[in-house]
């Protein structure tokens, strides 16, 4: 049994969890950015149909979006450096910290080539064949059609994914990172008072994820505002290249007209 209830203790532990908000963040922030390159490399072959690697791809995609991620936790943490034992390469000394951020980086990579897959397939495949109608070659055509698209498409995916991130890094203390909820329950050890530290907990959590949501939605809107006058100015020089292009047809059947 706990501590009788103190409310004044909640403002208290809110207070001394805010110096840990850092590791958290260093955790998402990392494994997103290992996500991102992982994720784009699991979604090529799926996107490009690559015999061989697209069956890989699925099975990552499968395994790592089918499994818990504490059973992930503790496969790469205990598995990894026996695997790396019969290289002769030893990471036993390595901080928990570089196989916690491998781990979320390899789960969120599932997810981030589901939603790149998504994203680049939503973009609507007459406005790719009318870029290369205009002279476009494949780079013009993601860049200034595909890839405004794409990522428009692609932030509320993403930001769902970074809030989830955040609240999975939860897990982390289990192997002994002291992130957020490694001290709340190490605050609630010292005096018994475990629901005072896990609600400042809940509370942190919850304002950092308002937070990152009100983010990500400004910056759809924003996106989605750029995307538009893309698309708009794309358009206009697609009529302003028809009208020139049917101006010099005028122009050679004239000149055709007065040879005859």
């Amino acid at each position: 049994m706990g501590a009788e209830f103190n409310f004044g203790l909640i403002f208290d532990y809110f207070l001394k969890l805010l110096p840990f908000i850092k590791i958290s963040l260093i955790i998402v922030g990392s494994s997103i950015l290992v996500g991102l390159g992982v994720g784009l490399l699991v979604a090529l072959p799926r996107m490009y149909k690559v015999p061989i690697f697209q069956r890989l791809s699925q099975v990552y995609v499968s395994f790592f979006r089918g499994t818990p991620i504490l059973i992930q936790l503790f496969l790469i943490y205990y598995g990894v450096p026996e695997i790396l034992k019969l290289l002769n390469v030893d990471v036993s000394r390595f901080d928990v910290l570089y196989f916690v951020i491998l781990t979320y980086g390899l789960h969120s990579a599932a997810f981030i080539s589901e939603g790149i897959r998504a994203s680049v397939s939503a973009v609507d495949r007459g406005q790719i064949e009318a870029a290369y109608s205009v002279g476009m070659n494949g780079y013009e055509a993601f860049k200034r059609i595909i890839a405004p698209q794409a990522f428009a498409i692609w932030i509320p995916i993403l930001g769902n994914l970074i809030i989830g991130t955040l609240k999975d890094t939860s897990l982390a203390f289990t192997l002994g990172v002291m992130e957020l909820t490694g001290q709340s329950q190490t605050l609630g050890l010292l005096n018994r008072h475990f629901i005072e530290s896990y609600l400042a907990l809940a509370l942190v959590y919850f304002i950092l994820s308002v937070f990152l949501e009100k983010g990500f939605i400004l910056l759809e809107r924003r996106f989605i505002k750029y995307e538009k006058t893309s698309v708009e100015k794309s358009g206009n020089a697609f009529k302003i290249r028809n009208l020139f292009g049917k101006l010099n047809r005028d122009v050679i059947v004239v000149k055709e007209g007065t040879r005859l």
